[in-house]
């Protein structure tokens, strides 16, 4: 089979999108020729086992569209895959592949929750649903949700029912656990820099367990808009927990398994995800999490190795002090089960291998 994946962007400041799609390749791209279509950028990330190709911004439309046009008719593709929702450049993608009759898989990678949807609603999701999202959505050949959760979301909107839940995946076997569970006193919070992620419930939540949380370090790694980034740098100050909180920037490589490891305890405090690759990661470390119901990650209090929590100050404060609690034995026991949770459920080449299946489904429909 011949795959051709189209992202916006596959810059390391693109987050969870890019991350996903750079493990996707490394195990897809041995079960199918596979390439990958995006824009050019300061920091693309390295991609395996695939070809990447780079054609012109939406700013240069034409250009654009005649690159495009010429990938396709060059390498013929089985199936297209278009990732992420609400930029013109992915509808258009998957538009003029359609136009040409190839096969389209879309992935929304959560951007069709109900919070996404919700924020700026009258501004900018109404217009852009109008526009060409809606269209997208429902011409699509298939959507691949990544939880079930997602799936129920994207059935009640009722533009396209032909779904695939295919749960994302990480190399587990390439990510070194963590050996001791002794307290380091550090707690970490790892993703993109955004409203969306909670950031504010984190800090309120170590505000109001100051005294309990003497000498830990709380870490804010991650790269986002600098003046969302210095709110929360005032907010920290006006909470008093600046000497608690370390904003740390964005961290890749060793350095960000390290950071995996040494954390006694992960926090994504998050409104909403459709998966939260960071979660596994942090897992795969033997790093106990706490995260929302805004995830799906129920698999945390089913394997026992962290807490699943509603959204909110209120219930991350109650999870955080049931950690600090914990034994270093309570704490290596969950470490250890969410090891197993992310080598049965998720890994990489489990992923590869469904969504490969899917594209054969899909082909088999025609």
């Amino acid at each position: 089979m011949k795959i051709i994946h189209y992202i916006p962007s596959i810059d390391r400041t693109s987050g969870g999108t890019t991350t996903y799609l750079q493990l996707l390749a490394k195990e897809l791209g041995k079960l199918t020729e596979l390439h990958i279509v995006s824009h050019a950028s300061d920091n693309p990330v390295t991609l395996e086992s695939c070809q990447v190709h780079y054609v012109a911004p939406l700013k240069h439309f034409r250009e654009m569209k005649r690159e495009w046009k010429c990938l396709l008719d060059a390498i013929r593709p089985d199936i297209v895959h278009v990732n992420c929702c609400w930029m013109p450049q992915c509808a258009l993608t998957q538009k003029w592949a359609q136009q040409l009759g190839y096969k389209v898989v879309l992935t929304p990678h959560g951007m069709l929750e109900p919070w996404i949807m919700k924020r700026h609603y009258w501004t900018k999701k109404v217009p852009a649903l109008l526009l060409y999202q809606k269209a997208a959505v429902k011409n699509a050949d298939y959507l691949h949700a990544t939880a079930e959760s997602e799936k129920e979301n994207l059935l009640k909107l009722g533009y396209n029912s032909r779904i695939a839940v295919i749960p994302n995946g990480i190399d587990v076997e390439a990510i070194i656990m963590k050996r001791s569970w002794n307290r380091k006193k550090q707690i970490l919070f790892l993703s993109r820099i955004h409203v969306k992620k909670g950031i504010e419930f984190l800090l309120e939540a170590v505000a109001a367990l100051k005294n309990s949380l003497d000498g830990y370090t709380i870490h804010i790694a991650g790269e986002g808009d600098a003046g969302y980034i210095e709110q929360l740098k005032s907010k920290t100050k006006a909470l008093s927990i600046d000497g608690l909180v370390r904003f740390i920037g964005g961290v890749y490589g060793e350095r960000k398994w390290q950071l995996f490891r040494d954390a006694d305890l992960f926090v994504l405090p998050t409104y909403s995800e459709n998966f939260g690759i960071v979660v596994a990661e942090a897992l795969a470390c033997g790093t106990p999490v706490i995260t929302t119901k805004g995830t799906p990650w129920q698999d945390l209090e089913t394997y026992h190795c962290g807490w699943w929590t509603e959204i909110g100050t209120n219930p991350l404060t109650e999870a955080v002090k049931a950690f600090l609690v914990l034994n270093e034995q309570a704490l290596e026991a969950m470490g250890k089960n969410g090891r197993r949770l992310v080598e049965e459920k998720y890994s990489a080449k489990k992923m590869a291998e469904e969504i490969a299946g899917l594209y054969e489904k899909v082909l088999i429909s025609e």
